[in-house]
C-alpha cells in the first residue's frame, strides 16, 4: 500500500463524522484565503503608501484587518472541533481494532504475540490521531494555498512565479528520493520494534521464571542489545531526512535571494511595482512555511507508514468463521444431542488433525474422550463450539448444523472448563461473571461453593472483590481451576466441555470437585477429555482417538474386553486412580 493509499484510507475513516469533516475543510477554505490574501493586500498597502496622497492605504488596511480577523474566527472553529472530532474517531478506531481482532481465529492469534497486537493498536491509533488533527489544522490549509498561490501569481508576473514553482517542485523531488532510499529501512526498524514489544510482553508475562532462573539480567541484556540494533538501523533514515532538510532550507533561501535579484531587475524595467515584488516575496515566504510543512508531513507520515500498514493489516485481515447474515439462534430448550458427520480438520491442509470423525452423544450423556498425546481430542471439542470450523462435515446439535445458528447464541449454549484457567485481571466476582453477567451474589456464591472455592474465597481481605492478579497468578493452580469451574457452573449450559478440568487439583480436592462435577453433569451433554478412571467408568460413551480418527467406540467394560487400544492405555496405567477424601477433610469440611 502507497503512502498515497494508506493517507486516503486515514482519511476515509472520518465518513461516520463527514459533515463535520466537510465543514472543517469550508473552514480551511476560508483560511487559505486568508494566507492568499495578506501579502497580496501587504502589497497594495505598500503601494497605496508610496502613492501620491494615501487615501487607499487605509482603505486597504482596514480589509486586512476584516481579513485577520476572520482567519482568527475560522482557526478557533478549526483548532476546537478538529480536537473533538480526531479524540473521538481515535477512540472509535481503537474500539473497531479490539472488536476485530479480539473476533480473529484462534491461528491468527497463534502468530501474533499480544505484545505485538498492543503495539500496533497503540501506535496505528496515535498516528491517525496526529494525521487527522494535522490534516484539518495544516495541511488542508496548505493544500488550498498553493492552489490558489500558484495561478494567481502566474497572471500577476509569470516569471516571478516560475520561481515559485522552482521551489515546489524542488521540495518534491528531494522528498520523493528521501522516502524512496529509506523507506525499506524504516520498515527494519519498524520490525524491530514490534520485536522488543513481544519480548517485553514475554517477560512481563513470565516475570516469576525470569526471577526464579536468575535471568532478570540476562534479559536486560538482551533487550538493550535489540535497543542498539533498532538505533543502528534508525541513524541511516535520520541521516537521510536530515540531508532533506539542508536541501530544503537551501532551496527556500536561493528562491527568496533569486526573486529580490529578478524583482530590482524588473523593476528596473518598469515591469512590476515595488509592491508587487512585496506581495511576490509574501507569497513565497508563505510558500515556503507551508512547504516546510508539508515537507515536515511527508516525513512523519514517512515514520508512521508502516505502522499504519500494520494497523490496516489486522483490519483487513479476514474472519475465517463467517456468520450466514440474519443467522437465527439456536432454539431455547435445546436438550443436546451432539452429532459429528465425517468431520476432518486440519490447522494446516497438507496436516490433517481430525479425519473422518463420525459418532453421536445422546442428550444428557456423558462421553469420555480418551486417547494418546496428539491424537486430536481437545481440537475435536474445539470444532464444536467453532473456536474453527471443519474442512470437511458437519455438527449438529439437535439435528441443527452449527453453521446455520448465530455463533454468539451457540457459545450461549456451551460451557467450557479449560486446562488452563484463563482468568482475567479482574476482581473474583467479575471473573465468575463471565459465565452470567448479571448473575446475583447469592448465584456467584451458590457456584463458588458447590465448585469447592468459596471457603479460599471468603477468607481473603476482600472476599469476592478481591482482584486476580494477571492469568490468576495470585493464586494457586487449584484455585485458579476451582474459580473456572464454578464460572461454568454460573453459566447452566445444555453442554458441557470439560476439558482436564480438574488436572491441577490436590487428591482431596479433586475428589469434592468430582462430586460437585457430577451434580452439574446432570441433565446435560458432557464432553470429559479423561484421566480418571471413574470418568471413564461411568461415562456413557468412550471414544477413543489415535491420530486424528476414532478407532473405538463404546462403554468401558466392552472395550477392555476388545482388547484395542483403549484396553492398552488401561493396563499401561494411562488412567489416574480415582482421587479420594481423606476423613480430616471430610470433618473439616462438615
Amino acid at each position: 500500500m502507497s503512502i498515497l493509499k494508506i493517507y486516503l484510507r486515514v482519511l476515509a475513516l472520518l465518513a461516520p463524522e463527514k459533515w463535520l469533516a466537510i465543514t472543517l475543510a469550508v473552514a480551511n477554505l476560508a483560511l487559505a484565503g486568508v494566507f492568499f490574501l495578506e501579502p497580496w493586500l501587504f502589497g497594495r498597502v505598500v503601494d497605496a503608501l508610496t502613492a501620491q496622497g494615501h487615501r487607499d492605504a487605509w482603505r486597504y488596511i482596514g480589509w486586512w484587518a476584516g481579513v485577520g480577523f476572520a482567519g482568527v474566527v475560522a482557526s478557533v472553529l478549526v483548532s476546537l472541533y478538529s480536537d473533538r472530532l480526531a479524540h473521538r474517531r481515535r477512540l472509535a478506531v481503537i474500539t473497531q481494532f479490539f472488536e476485530h481482532s479480539i473476533a480473529l481465529p484462534l491461528s491468527f492469534h497463534g502468530q501474533h504475540h499480544t505484545g505485538r497486537l498492543l503495539r500496533i493498536m497503540h501506535s496505528g491509533s496515535s498516528n491517525l490521531f496526529q494525521i487527522w488533527l494535522n490534516f484539518f489544522r495544516d495541511h488542508l490549509t496548505t493544500l488550498l494555498s498553493i492552489i490558489v498561490m500558484i495561478p494567481l501569481a502566474l497572471k500577476m508576473n509569470w516569471k516571478l512565479a516560475l520561481l515559485m514553482i522552482g521551489l515546489m517542485t524542488s521540495f518534491a523531488v528531494f522528498n520523493a528520493i528521501a522516502v524512496r532510499r529509506t523507506h525499506k529501512a524504516q520498515g527494519e526498524v519498524e520490525e524491530l520494534h514490534h520485536e522488543i514489544s513481544e519480548r517485553v510482553g514475554d517477560v512481563f508475562g513470565n516475570v516469576m521464571v525470569v526471577q526464579s532462573f536468575s535471568r532478570v539480567s540476562a534479559e536486560v541484556a538482551e533487550i538493550r542489545n535489540m535497543v542498539r540494533k533498532v538505533l543502528t538501523a534508525q541513524y541511516p533514515v535520520l541521516r537521510g531526512w536530515a540531508w532533506l532538510s539542508v536541501a530544503n532550507r537551501a532551496m527556500s533561501t536561493i528562491t527568496i535571494v533569486a526573486m529580490f535579484a529578478l524583482g530590482a531587475q524588473l523593476n528596473g524595467k518598469g515591469e512590476v511595482t515595488v509592491g508587487a515584488i512585496v506581495t511576490f516575496v509574501g507569497f513565497s515566504m508563505q510558500l515556503i512555511g507551508r512547504l516546510e510543512q508539508f515537507a515536515g508531513f511527508i516525513s512523519s507520515l514517512f515514520f508512521q507508514t508502516h505502522s499504519l500498514r500494520d494497523f490496516f493489516a489486522v483490519l483487513d485481515t479476514q474472519e475465517v468463521l463467517q456468520e450466514k447474515p440474519g443467522a437465527p439462534d439456536l432454539p431455547p430448550n435445546v436438550r443436546g444431542e451432539v452429532e459429528f458427520h465425517d468431520i476432518s480438520f486440519g490447522y494446516e491442509v497438507s496436516h490433517p488433525a481430525l479425519r473422518h470423525l463420525d459418532f453421536r452423544v445422546p442428550a444428557g450423556a456423558t462421553a469420555a474422550i480418551v486417547g494418546p498425546t496428539g491424537a486430536g481430542k481437545t481440537t475435536a471439542l474445539s470444532l464444536l463450539y467453532r473456536a474453527y470450523d471443519p474442512s470437511a462435515g458437519r455438527i449438529t446439535i439437535d439435528g441443527i448444523d452449527i453453521r446455520d445458528v448465530s455463533l454468539h447464541s451457540l457459545r450461549e449454549h456451551i460451557a467450557v472448563v479449560f486446562q488452563d484457567p484463563g482468568l482475567f485481571y479482574r476482581s473474583i466476582a467479575d471473573n465468575l461473571r463471565i459465565g452470567k453477567p448479571d448473575a446475583t451474589e447469592a448465584e456467584i456464591e451458590a457456584a463458588a461453593i458447590a465448585a469447592e472455592a468459596h471457603h479460599f474465597v471468603v477468607v481473603k481481605p476482600e472476599g469476592y472483590a478481591t482482584l486476580v492478579a494477571e492469568r490468576g497468578r495470585s493464586l494457586s493452580g487449584g484455585e485458579r481451576q476451582r474459580l473456572s469451574i464454578a464460572r461454568a457452573m454460573l453459566k447452566d449450559s445444555p453442554i458441557l466441555i470439560l476439558d482436564e478440568a480438574t488436572s491441577a487439583l490436590d487428591n482431596a480436592t479433586e475428589a469434592r470437585i468430582q462430586r460437585a462435577l457430577g451434580a452439574l453433569t446432570k441433565g446435560r451433554t458432557t464432553f470429559v477429555i479423561a484421566h480418571r478412571l471413574t470418568t471413564v467408568r461411568n461415562a456413557d460413551v468412550i471414544l477413543v482417538l489415535k491420530d486424528g480418527q476414532l478407532v473405538e467406540k463404546g462403554r468401558y467394560d466392552e472395550l477392555v474386553r476388545l482388547g484395542g487400544l483403549f484396553a492398552e492405555l488401561d493396563r499401561g496405567g494411562k488412567f489416574v486412580p480415582d482421587a479420594v477424601v481423606e476423613e480430616a477433610d471430610i470433618e473439616l469440611t462438615g
